[in-house]
């Protein structure tokens, strides 16, 4: 006799369950939202049904040979499903099932390389070298980093300026070799020179040769001598109205006059701050009596007991 499973299957079980609107696979067929399964082990079942079809997905994307369309399409799927495994640990973890992000396998998230800035989206296999994506993954190398100014100082020392450049024993005997060859050479066309004097070929002027113009010449014109007296003259009546501008329209009190003056202040703020009323009167009539305008007309009973308090420098 048959098995029950197999006459489920068979071409007229299906017609029936057709007929009655209800199909058999649709009994095993994963929810489309996360949020619509409230039972965690259905939630487990439907992760793992999912982590199956990444992994079949990532060893067919292995093959380089399926071309670039299929490629991409197993690409976009790849991460379509990590996506959706992501939507179901989610929703274990609301359940009360495991934290999956902490303790289960980062294999396939791992198998896959993300370009930076791409939020998320990663290759896999032969997608890595699907023309323009491998160009994202060839970055630039970071520019060297630059120096600053004490590392640039740190090397430099006296062979740097080339200070030290005659301690190698080289450029010595260099130069002397150079000098003594520069010294023949002037010597032979002096005794030259001095052959075609003799055979009259050439004068004595013409074998000193002529003199270097000098670079500013001294001899100048009498137009330029009274250019020049004119700039003096202008300079020296600038400089005079110059000085001539700096006058004091205001007279101005020596050092002596300004510590006079302090000191009367300060002997007068005393008297005000020590001597009575009646005494600063009687001080007054003095004054208008005498004609006297200082303080030499105090009483002398008043000075006396003001000078501990009059101690200037």
């Amino acid at each position: 006799m048959a098995r029950n499973s197999e006459k489920a299957m068979t071409t007229l079980a299906r017609w029936r369950a057709s007929q009655a609107g209800v199909s058999l696979k649709d009994k095993d067929r994963r929810p489309y939202l996360a949020s619509d399964c409230d039972n965690l082990q259905e939630a487990e079942k439907w992760r793992r049904q999912i982590i199956g079809e990444i992994s079949r997905k990532v060893a067919q994307i292995q093959n380089a040979g399926l071309g670039e369309f299929k490629l991409r399409d197993l690409n976009d799927e790849i991460n379509k499903l990590l996506r959706e495994k992501g939507h179901w640990e989610d929703r274990i973890k609301e359940l009360g099932g495991p934290d999956y992000y902490k303790t289960g396998p980062k294999m396939m998230d791992n198998d896959g390389k993300e370009v930076p800035g791409n939020r998320g989206y990663k290759y896999f296999g032969a997608a890595k070298d699907l023309p323009g994506v491998k160009e994202l993954f060839e970055q630039e190398p970071p520019p060297p980093p630059r120096k600053n100014r004490a590392e640039l100082m740190k090397d430099i020392d006296a062979d740097y300026y080339g200070c030290r450049d005659e301690d190698d024993g080289i450029i010595v005997p260099l130069e002397l070799d150079a000098e003594k060859a520069a010294v023949k050479v002037k010597v032979r066309e002096w005794k030259e020179k001095q052959n075609k004097v003799k055979t009259g070929q050439m004068t004595e002027e013409e074998a000193q040769g002529k003199e270097e113009e000098p670079l500013f010449p001294s001899s100048s014109t009498a137009e330029d001598d009274e250019d020049m007296e004119d700039v003096s003259h202008t300079s020296s009546s600038a400089e005079d109205s110059e000085q001539q501008c700096f006058v004091a329209h205001v007279p101005v009190p020596s050092q002596k006059e300004i510590e006079e003056a302090l000191l009367h202040r300060r002997k007068m703020e005393l008297i005000q701050r020590y001597a009575s009323d009646a005494l600063q009167e009687e001080e007054t009539e003095a004054k208008n009596m005498l004609g006297v305008g200082s303080i030499s007309a105090v009483p002398q009973v008043l000075v006396g007991a003001v000078r501990p308090f009059c101690t200037f420098r």
